[in-house]
């Protein structure tokens, strides 16, 4: 599966949103700062208890869009993720690559985290279809991922689930 660098990386940002422990405290403030990139230089991202669950909510609607079990499943929640958005795309070459942005350089750190992950999810989703999108099927993980194989076989989040998979299932044969 080939898609362009900028929307990769902002469905990785999606991918590590619906992945990130929203039980922990303080989870949005170390999200933000290890996702700083992301943001237009001097943006805020010391937020207030309203934007901490806006950011919870985005993450939530992600991972609901890659729990669907259907296309029309996955259709209402990826149009209730981009309802939140405010896509207002432009043309920047601040890393030597011309690519588009999705939100205003100066929108606050919530729309522009909201709008990127809409966008860049919403973009594999229609180019790549609705079953590139998964949940590990490794006992315990739970993980979101995309599926960036040839043939959209992938099962797991990462090679140390599977891994950690096929050693399992190995060991239970030989006890048998």
């Amino acid at each position: 599966m080939d898609y362009d660098t900028y929307g990769s990386s902002a469905v990785e940002l999606a991918i590590d949103l619906a992945n990130a422990d929203a039980q922990a405290p303080g989870w949005v403030e170390a999200f933000l700062d290890s996702h700083g990139e992301w943001f237009t230089e001097g943006t805020v991202t010391e937020l207030s208890p309203q934007q901490q669950e806006a950011v919870a909510r985005t993450s939530a609607l992600v991972r609901d869009v890659a729990v669907a079990q259907s296309e029309p499943e996955v259709m209402d929640r990826l149009n209730a993720l981009l309802a939140l958005a405010s896509p207002r795309p432009y043309a920047t070459t601040h890393d030597g690559e011309l690519h588009l942005h999705y939100a205003r350089p100066d929108a606050e750190v919530v729309e522009q985290l909201t709008t990127t992950v809409a966008m860049g999810l919403s973009q594999v989703v229609v180019q790549h279809g609705w079953r590139r999108l998964g949940v590990c099927s490794a006992e315990g993980c739970g993980h979101v991922y995309v599926d960036t194989s040839r043939n959209a076989s992938r099962r797991y989040c990462s090679n140390t689930c599977a891994s950690r998979s096929t050693v399992a299932a190995y060991r239970a044969r030989q006890r048998t």
